[in-house]
């Protein structure tokens, strides 16, 4: 891997440019399949612990950003390779790097040579979805040789001094989380047993209901997960394992980080794997399910299939509410473990889709017709009367006379008003989000509310409660209407700029785009609003992004930073002017989160810089400054001086 290094004082000047434009936090998102490895580590798979990540993650840190936007880190299944379908509490174990498992430290588990005879065999050409399945059998199967070296090893007369400090590591991790290891370790074992990889086929039994016994069968249902552990007690200590591997790897990059100052931001999911749904269905609703309205990015609508969380097990029987001493019912409970969990292992946390823990959009589940049924739902706590979902009015927490008839269930504005109190009402699972993030230290900016289009009015009071912000996603803006939510200048302080994320195209795509349809001139324009103040200037400046497509590129990332939001997130697709789309939401496509950052990417990264197809930092930096007008260009003329030699060391190749 090429690591052609930077100018020496970049990282010093963009962290001044960042705080004369008062950006506090300039963040890179990118997923775990996505990391860059080694030739020598590479298991066909993308992962953060490896060492070519440790690498991407140290540039990163050089370029000048200050944090890390991960994706959700659960196991997902060899069908299914979404991070948003991936379990709650266990980790993805084909995020685990190979490679150190074969040196002391980790108790030589794998004899050396084993990854890189692995990195030999992987099928480079196969179609994404070949190539995932590939590697997640791969995987699977040298973890289980050092799941038998381990064991092996373990049982010698003198194991070594790193063997025995695994063991003693393991034990302790297990009876530390054994209350979520075990339910999801008897889920493999049960579809295993059935010899189907999915529980709905056998959830009318004992099985199926194990952990949310009917009346009369608690005592069997205790009886068979001990009788469980019993038979199958070396497949639940070897599940351990992996995940005791895969944690502590975790915590390895999390010490990386920390020495790096970037911050690590997980993503609390707002979905349930199938093995969740299992384990935890006890706190759901049966007759509903969770996915998205309608909206300007998916007018049909997303069925996602997520459980829907319990509002009547929000609180233990008799409780008084959130302002009157309640106690946590079993819904709480479960979100307080959960939030503690991921707290401990991440310095922040984007909320995936918030409006499902505020106001969620529902849909009948037994609908032969998902899209149908998701386009004819409504808001879980907003339909004290509807005929055609008349089970919904006992979570009413507002009037019929709060309600907007002459609008779609789905806008914004169906719920016309709120008192203080049905705010706080509103507001019970974000609390608990709040209230766990304060209580593991952390800070309300340390939390990312991903709002999109759409604020339903209930999310919009909870946020304000909070003074939290929402996402801004400038690639989708209204050009033609000023109020746009999308449009920088409408940025409040508290938000977050970006120019897309990991459901939307590539900037360099879309520039293309935009000059295949004759929309170049039209996004000039607008840019030249924002970055020219001088109103004589503006139509040459106009001009000159219209006839300079990779030009135009850099100043639509200027426009971030020249708004008033203090925090900007750029997807590494963004970053490194690479085209393709990562995912393409409501499509289901092998394609989809498979998208990785190559080997050599330094050199092919400061490759397209020399024709502006790849954001060149300082000078992006540089215009947003040089937008602040007059006073703004005096008062930092020899930061700008070194932004723009900077700028065009980048352009000029190193």
């Amino acid at each position: 891997m090429s690591r052609a290094p930077l100018p020496e004082d970049h990282h010093r000047l963009v962290t001044q440019a960042l705080a004369a434009l008062d950006v506090r936090n300039l963040v890179l998102s990118i997923h775990d399949p996505s990391f860059p490895s080694l030739p020598s580590e590479d298991s066909g798979r993308g992962s953060p612990y490896s060492e070519g990540a440790a690498l991407f993650l140290e540039s990163a840190r050089a370029l000048g950003f200050t944090g890390i936007q991960l994706g959700p880190q659960g196991q997902t299944t060899e069908a299914n390779a979404s991070p948003y379908d991936g379990t709650l509490f266990s980790r993805n174990i084909l995020n685990i790097a190979l490679a150190p498992l074969e040196h002391e430290p980790w108790g030589a588990l794998l004899p050396p040579g084993r990854v890189e005879a692995l990195s030999r065999s992987r099928p480079h050409a196969a179609h994404p979805g070949e190539r995932y399945r590939w590697a997640f059998r791969a995987q699977l199967a040298v973890l289980d040789e050092a799941w038998a070296s381990f064991r092996r090893q373990r049982a010698e007369s003198k194991p070594s001094a790193a063997i025995q400090d695994l063991s003693r590591r393991f034990t302790s991790f297990r009876q530390r989380h054994r209350a979520w290891l075990v339910r999801d370790a008897l889920f493999e074992v049960l579809c295993e047993e059935k010899g189907v990889p999915d529980w709905r086929p056998w959830a009318d039994s004992l099985d199926g209901r194990l952990w949310n016994p009917a009346p009369g069968e608690e005592s069997a249902a205790a009886a068979r997960v001990l009788a469980l552990e019993s038979r199958y007690g070396d497949t639940l200590e070897r599940y351990a394992f992996l995940q005791f591997l895969v944690h502590t790897q975790h915590e390895v990059l999390r010490e990386r980080t920390a020495t790096w100052r970037l911050k690590l931001y997980g993503d609390l999911q707002i979905g349930f794997s199938p093995r969740d749904a299992w384990a935890w269905q006890g706190l759901f609703l049966r007759t509903y399910l969770m996915g998205a309205p309608p909206s300007r990015t998916n007018p049909d609508g997303q069925p996602w299939n997520y459980p829907v969380l319990d509002p009547e097990q929000f609180f233990m029987e008799g409780g008084e509410g959130p302002s009157q001493g309640f106690r946590p019912g079993a819904v709480l409970r479960f979100m307080d473990a959960r939030m503690d969990k991921m707290l401990a292992e991440y310095d922040g946390l984007r909320l995936d889709h918030p409006h499902g823990l505020v106001c969620p959009w529902v849909y009948r589940s037994n609908q032969w017709d998902p899209v149908a049924a998701v386009q004819q739902g409504a808001r879980l706590f907003s339909s004290p009367d509807l005929p055609e979902h008349p089970e919904l009015a006992r979570y009413a927490l507002v009037s019929p006379e709060q309600v907007d008839r002459s609008v779609p269930r789905y806008v914004d504005g169906e719920v016309k008003s709120l008192t203080p109190e049905q705010v706080e009402r509103f507001s019970v699972l974000f609390d608990t989000v709040v209230a766990a993030a304060r209580r593991n230290g952390r800070e309300l900016g340390d939390l990312l509310g991903e709002v999109l289009s759409t604020m339903p009015y209930p999310l919009g009071r909870v946020l304000a409660r909070y003074g939290m912000g929402r996402f801004r996603v400038t690639q989708k803006a209204d050009l033609r209407n000023p109020a746009d939510v999308y449009r920088s200048e409408n940025a409040a302080a508290e938000d977050w700029m970006m120019v897309g994320n990991h459901d939307t195209k590539s900037l360099w795509r879309l520039v293309g785009d935009w000059q295949w349809r004759g929309t170049l001139r039209a996004q000039a324009d607008y840019l030249a609003t924002r970055l020219c103040p001088e109103v004589e200037h503006r139509e040459a400046f106009a001009r000159e992004l219209a006839t300079d497509p990779g030009r135009l590129a850099q100043a639509k990332l200027a426009d971030l930073f020249a708004s008033r939001a203090r925090n900007v997130m750029v997807f590494f697709t963004d970053l490194l002017g690479m085209p393709e789309t990562y995912n393409e939401p409501g499509t289901i496509d092998e394609r989809n989160w498979s998208l990785r950052v190559p080997a050599d990417w330094m050199r092919e990264y400061r490759e397209r810089l020399r024709g502006d197809a790849a954001m060149n930092l300082p000078g992006v930096l540089a215009m947003a400054l040089r937008a602040g007008g007059a006073p703004v260009r005096q008062k930092h003329r020899e930061l700008l001086a070194g932004l723009d030699r900077l700028a065009a060391e980048l352009r000029g190749g190193a």
